[in-house]
């Protein structure tokens, strides 16, 4: 196929749409923000969650299907996918004078050249991988520790080899599982370029460990935890802020606090609750089992654990339901929300000082997460 520029002077270009419509790789339906927002490569090396009956979450992200493996061969035919998509983006800016460089214009004389582009997922997600760097990628799905060690090493290190360049690999992974894991190959998945995990905390409160039922126990996470950091993994734990309602916030927060210094992680990032129906917690909410916190209250919850809080990393607000209000017709969130957050200890009285100033903010200008039932659950 052979396409005009227009009006950059740069003359004709061709490229192979038979070969790019082809060329397509599996994608999941989750991902941490910060893997999102710094454009990561999405590459599925597992399907769904291995465990799935967490009552915050079970029956909507997975839909409930059941857990599989996906073997090294397919995960290894879709990064040759990805390849090849790259290789063709890269052969198009070198036509256009760009010198390989995937800048805004070659998606546009790509996609203007055959609109039929837009509906690729993988044509997508790979041009915006390499214009935003090409530097970062995230291996679905829930816990992609869960592959035998030496199965997950050969697509580590295919990866690696087959992109260079790539700075970080990351995951998630379930506490439980990374309890299990030995050392020693927890070390070698590190050394081969699996960089950084993200592990669902919650809580570090046994009796809400419990009732959610997350299969875990406050002293597996920290097992857990310190054996990532041993192990030389950048680590990310994320704490539900309101999982305990109003009845166990206090619990919930100072436990969790505990947790945390024990762990002493990379990066704590809050995600507050909220709940949806279909989900096993929102049937607690309507029986009242479950009475969610107010902003106010929830602010006041996030206070006990930044208070007690004692570690060397980033706590991050990386996420849109983290305290947000209303001020005439605009809204605004009350922590930032990058990626890199607060760096602790720092930082800690900053944190405070904002909190104390979203407490006197009037609470009827605070969103409400019962306004956003049915509609948010991430």
């Amino acid at each position: 196929m052979t396409y005009t520029t227009s009006g950059n002077g740069l003359g004709p270009f061709t490229f192979d749409i038979e070969k790019l419509s082809q060329c397509s790789f599996e994608v999941g339906p989750i991902r941490p923000p910060s893997e999102g927002g710094s454009h990561s490569l999405l590459l599925r090396a597992t399907r769904n969650c291995s465990w799935n009956r967490c009552k915050f979450c079970y029956g909507m992200i997975y839909n409930r299907e059941k857990f599989e493996l996906r073997s090294v061969e397919d995960i290894k035919k879709d990064i040759d996918a990805v390849r090849a998509i790259a290789d063709e983006i890269k052969a198009v800016s070198w036509k256009l004078g760009y010198g390989g460089e995937v800048k805004a214009d070659v998606g546009i004389a790509m996609l203007r050249s055959d609109p039929r582009l837009r509906a690729s997922q993988s044509f997508v997600l790979v041009f915006d991988w390499l214009h935003f760097g090409g530097s970062t990628v995230f291996l679905q799905d829930a816990n992609t520790l869960i592959m035998p060690t030496h199965q997950l090493l050969q697509v580590v290190r295919y990866l690696k080899e087959t992109f260079p360049a790539i700075e970080r690999v990351t995951s998630y992974a379930r506490a439980k599982t990374l309890a299990k894991k030995p050392l020693e190959e927890l070390k070698e998945l590190s050394s081969a370029g699996l960089s950084r995990l993200h592990v669902g905390l919650e809580t570090g409160d046994d009796e809400l460990l419990s009732y959610v039922d997350k299969g875990v126990t406050a002293a597996e996470h920290i097992d857990a935890g310190k054996k990532a950091k041993e192990a030389g993994f950048e680590l990310s734990e994320y704490v539900m802020t309101d999982l305990g309602g109003r009845a166990r916030w206090e619990q919930h927060a100072r436990n969790t606090a505990r947790v945390l210094n024990e762990i002493n992680p990379d990066f704590i990032r809050l995600r507050p609750l909220a709940i949806g129906p279909g989900l096993p917690l929102y049937e607690d909410y309507t029986k009242g089992i479950l009475q969610l916190s107010s902003p106010h209250e929830r602010l006041r919850e996030v206070k006990t654990l930044v208070e007690n809080l004692h570690v060397t990393g980033r706590v991050c607000f990386d996420h849109f339901l983290n305290s947000w209000y209303r001020d005439s017709d605009r809204r605004y969130t009350l922590f930032k929300q990058d990626y890199n957050g607060y760096r602790f200890p720092e930082e800690k009285a900053r944190v405070l000082q904002l909190i104390e100033e979203g407490l006197r903010i009037d609470e009827s200008t605070h969103i409400h997460v019962k306004d956003l039932i049915g509609i948010a659950h991430l």
